[in-house]
């Protein structure tokens, strides 16, 4: 039973969660931690920080990790992996043929147009989620994240190697 309620939470998740994997974390929490209480809060939100650090869409590697924890085994992987992919792979299918046609159509711009500040409400949404007391915020991870910004930005390191020296300042001063 575990698996079709996993497979209908993350097919909804799928099917309903615009402008991306960050944009999708408000509505995966209420689903996984709130509706079902299948994690905790700070459970979540350890998912989460892996799911960032792995490589691939945020909201397919929550999926994988999710539905491991929730079931105990790979096939709740799966099954979570695969009903969040399908609505998009679903409708990518079905659009593809039609979209040439339509791209030009004002209309269709204007709706595109209008998902751009949503996207972005939904994934500023995503970051007050994550500020909660399992994640307080102290002056030693902003000095973290401004250290890591500037050097990424303006040094121009690698974000790859700047992960693993953040994670290391971050043992460090923790």
């Amino acid at each position: 039973m575990i698996y079709v309620q996993l497979f209908y939470t993350y097919l909804k998740i799928g099917l309903f969660g615009f402008g991306g994997g960050y944009a999708m974390l408000s509505f995966i929490q209420h689903e996984i931690v709130d509706k079902h209480n299948w994690l905790s809060q700070s459970e979540f939100t350890d998912i989460v920080a892996v799911s960032q650090m792995t490589p691939g869409p945020i909201g397919i590697n929550s999926a994988t990790y999710i539905g491991y924890v929730i079931t105990g085994n790979v096939w709740g992987s799966i099954v979570a992996t695969v009903a969040v992919c399908l609505p998009s792979f679903a409708l990518i299918l079905l659009i593809v043929g039609s979209y040439e046609r339509f791209r030009s159509n004002r209309y269709v711009a204007d709706a595109f147009r209008g998902l751009r500040p949503v996207t972005v409400g939904l994934i500023a949404a995503a970051t007050l989620l994550l500020m909660n007391p399992e994640n307080f915020v102290d002056y030693k991870s902003v000095l973290i994240f401004a250290v890591a910004f500037a050097l990424v930005k303006f040094a121009k390191i690698h974000p790859v190697l700047m992960i693993v020296l953040a994670a290391l300042l971050g043992l460090f001063l923790y």
